[in-house]
């Protein structure tokens, strides 16, 4: 790395969220373009609104998959306690999400169903691009494994990696599940599913988490 991009690009630990709707490929086969624009404008407004509020950055709309990092722009980035909260508020996001669209119709007259995945650890920040809609914000493997492990999700669940799970173990109550062979990975991938916060007291922090 040259010394000009050492001083726009860190890097650093951070929480990764890939969330997409199950089915979307079949459920707008049938309907016209312009309902499926009010739709994805319904959905990714949603989405945006609890990542925002949880402290996240909303990183790019891929079709019906929502890319957000949570981590980037601490004050105390790098630290421990910079990783934890922000993964722990990743994982609330993603419960949080899940709640926003349970029984919502977007664009007033489809039901959708989601499914959760995120990943931690450490990526190159690009601090330039550290903003709503900062394409290329994050570089590293953690992208490929949030974006799969999303895939591999049951729907209307969140999963994280090991690494995600013991950074917000302390505030959020998780279900291991089977380890799952994910392509392009050596191992079989550890698996956890997020259940709910633990209590009230640590909700709190999450929700000012930094993005």
């Amino acid at each position: 790395m040259n010394a000009t991009a050492e001083l726009s690009c860190r890097r650093q630990t951070v929480t990764v969220l890939f969330i997409d709707i199950v089915g979307f490929t079949s459920l707008v086969e049938t309907l016209d373009c312009a309902d499926v624009h009010e739709l994805q404008v319904d959905y990714f407004r949603a989405v945006s609104a609890v990542v925002r509020e949880a402290g996240g950055v909303v990183e790019k709309f891929i079709g019906d998959a929502v890319m957000a990092v949570f981590g980037a722009t601490c004050p105390d980035a790098g630290t421990p306690e910079a990783a934890q909260r922000s993964a722990a508020a990743a994982v609330n996001a993603g419960l949080l999400v899940q709640e926003a669209l349970r029984g919502r119709l977007l664009a007033g007259r489809h039901a959708v169903r989601t499914r959760v995945g995120l990943a931690t650890g450490d990526a190159i920040v690009d601090l330039e691009a550290t903003r709503q809609g900062g394409y290329g914000m994050v570089h590293g493997s953690i992208v490929a494994t949030a974006s799969r492990l999303q895939a591999y999700a049951p729907h209307d669940t969140v999963v994280v990696c090991a690494a995600t799970q013991e950074a917000s173990a302390e505030a959020v109550a998780f279900q291991e599940l089977p380890p799952v062979s994910v392509a392009g990975k050596r191992a079989p991938v550890e698996l956890w599913r997020a259940l709910h916060p633990r209590n009230d007291l640590a909700a709190v922090p999450v929700l000012q988490a930094c993005g």
